[in-house]
């Protein structure tokens, strides 16, 4: 009886997130859905934004760890996305680092 329970809250979590790029199974859905002309743009202009960043972080995690890395230059996008420039989104983040970690406040 469980189980069946299980499977229920199972199916409903994937309905409700079967579109979110956090989940790989939503990619197609997600191909279908956005893959059109008019996206082309957006989608140009995206990669281009976060290509140096990208790099930056290819850099950065020869030197660090990959989480590290990864919530660096996930938070520089983050911040980015909020409206940051991209010069004060990185030193916002780097003046969050003391010797290539996060600290707390």
């Amino acid at each position: 009886m469980k189980k069946k329970k299980y499977e229920e809250v199972g199916l409903l979590m994937y309905q409700q997130y079967q579109y979110s790029p956090q989940f790989p199974y939503s990619e197609h859905a997600a191909h279908q859905q956005y893959n059109q002309p008019m996206n082309a743009q957006l989608k140009s202009y995206t990669l281009q934004q976060v290509e140096p960043f990208v790099q930056y972080g290819l850099k950065e995690a020869q030197a660090t760890t990959y989480q590290h890395t990864l919530r660096e230059v996930a938070a520089i996008a983050y911040l980015m996305g909020r409206g940051y420039d991209p010069q004060t989104a990185y030193k916002t983040v780097e003046s969050w680092e003391l010797n290539e970690y996060f600290y707390r406040r």
